[in-house]
């Protein structure tokens, strides 16, 4: 590990010595293909000698979507879950009171939500500072991640945090670029781009698959990318996480200073302590995950409003009655849809149907 580090530090140092400028672009995308690799590599290695390693957080997956706490020691986050839900994690003025994960749920909107507190991380956590690998392993599994931070000195925290989760592999708000890599045995490199590329030429993209022995393989650029999204769309296990930034201890802060964190994107200011801004931190949440509520009708009754089907935004009826059952697809052949996604009410719709937020649905089985 000692010397993976050291590679990684000097790559590091030459990237920051390299002036950014097109004679450069190759070059800098070599040192960047060459760091992703690296960085994989200590991923992979244990984290422990022998047996004896350290304990994960082995915290079975439930509900709709998970969510995870991540921040420095004692900002907030036992103090939060112990609001949201009703599990107790140990709150104390010192830090690293948490030492393991705690797990508790959150029923909203319909849709039952798991919380985990995870222990504080330390700079340096991504190459195994602490407990860091295990805690940011966690949030590579969560639906949303919660990046917990202390108001009176937000910026410092949330780039070092940033930046160990971008280490391991995690990109926040972000979506994968849309580029598409289709190895062959023979004939070099193929390149097509329906748009002008403004941080890529040929030669850089050449050095970065060089780099990963991908000399012939055809490439399709279908937007503006970078040679960070070029090195992602090669690696090819970057977790795409929605992230909301959550600003604690408000109270400690005046109106105006308030007003100017409010304006900030992916953020919710809270106080956890006085209870302030609970729901506003719930429904911002909800909309970071992208959910939406379809309620199920059975034939000749009434929808059922108290237990909703909880989906992903922009699915189709198929969605639905797979996790309804996972047979009922089989015996489809059409569903009556009351709601904004259809023009009318009922309407009759076929499987392929793309269902709105509170949309009612009857499904009409084969006899």
């Amino acid at each position: 590990m000692a010397s993976t580090l050291a590679k990684i530090a000097d790559i590091e140092a030459e990237m920051a010595r390299t002036q950014k400028n097109k004679a450069t672009m190759g070059h800098l995308g070599l040192l960047k293909a060459k760091l992703a690799k690296l960085k994989r590599e200590l991923l992979a290695e244990p984290s422990g000698k022998g047996g004896g390693g350290v304990a994960g957080f082995d915290v079975a997956k439930t509900g709709d979507a998970r969510i995870g706490f991540i921040g420095f020691p004692s900002v907030g986050k036992s103090t939060l879950l112990n609001k949201l839900t009703s599990t107790f994690s140990e709150v104390a003025a010192y830090e690293f009171t948490t030492l393991t994960c705690v797990p508790g749920v959150v029923m909203y909107k319909g849709a039952k939500m798991q919380m985990l507190d995870l222990p504080g991380i330390i700079e340096g956590a991504k190459d195994g500072k602490g407990r860091g690998k295990q805690v940011i392993a966690v949030a590579r599994t969560c639906s949303c991640i919660l990046i917990v931070l202390d108001v009176m000195k937000p910026l410092t925290h949330k780039l070092i945090i940033e930046r160990e989760l971008d280490g391991f592999g995690i990109r926040l708000n972000q979506k994968p670029a849309n580029i598409t890599i289709r190895p062959k045995d023979k004939g070099g490199l193929g390149m097509t781009t329906t748009v002008n590329l403004t941080h890529l030429d040929i030669e850089t993209v050449k050095s970065v698959l060089g780099e990963y022995r991908m000399i012939s393989c055809d490439i399709a650029f279908r937007e503006d990318a970078t040679v960070d999204q070029l090195v992602d769309a090669i690696e090819g296990n970057r977790v795409y996480v929605p992230c909301v930034y959550v600003m604690n201890k408000i109270d400690q802060i005046t109106i105006e200073e308030l007003d100017i964190i409010n304006r900030l994107p992916h953020n919710c200011p809270i106080s956890a302590r006085d209870n302030w801004n609970m729901d506003g931190l719930l429904e911002c949440i909800w909309n970071h995950l992208s959910l939406m509520r379809i309620y199920p009708k059975p034939r000749g009754q009434i929808p059922d409003y108290n237990e909703p089907v909880i989906l992903k935004e922009d699915v189709s009826i198929t969605a639905f009655c797979n996790k309804l059952h996972r047979q009922l697809i089989k015996q489809f052949k059409y569903a009556w849809v009351w709601g904004s996604s259809v023009k009318h009410n009922p309407q009759k719709v076929g499987k392929d149907h793309v269902l709105r937020d509170e949309d009612i649905v009857q499904v009409v089985k084969k006899n």
